[in-house]
């Protein structure tokens, strides 16, 4: 392997590592998380629920979900990575914190499957 290709397999390999430590870096509060999340069940929670907008999926499940991955999620959403406007304007008004505080709930409880 060359060595510019490997350097940069490395250094990308240690962004993605610093990123999710970065989101594990501000402890959750699952109960916290629990008074928060009133805005995510409506959709997240319904057994076989599927949106028409802006196109139609199935809607995923958070329970049991990894925290780091929630709060990456909830990041990219915040900062237009992603693109899902329901998404973006639910988590442009969360801080870090409340971020941390939906991961830590929804990582407390059982996995639960998207047809369920």
């Amino acid at each position: 392997m060359k060595p510019s290709i490997k350097k940069a397999l490395i250094f990308a390999s240690l962004s993605l590592a610093g990123s999710w430590a970065a989101a594990a870096d501000s402890p959750g509060n699952a109960d916290n998380g629990r008074q928060k999340a009133s805005m995510c069940v409506g959709c997240h929670n319904i057994p076989g629920y599927r949106t028409a907008f802006p196109a139609v999926y199935s809607v995923p499940k958070l329970n049991g979900q990894h925290a780091a991955y929630v709060v990456s999620a909830l990041k990219a959403y915040k900062s237009g990575e992603r693109k899902h406007p329901s998404m973006r304007a639910v988590a442009a008004g969360l801080s870090d914190q409340d971020m941390a505080d939906l991961a830590a709930f929804y990582a407390s409880g059982p996995a639960v499957s998207a047809s369920r």
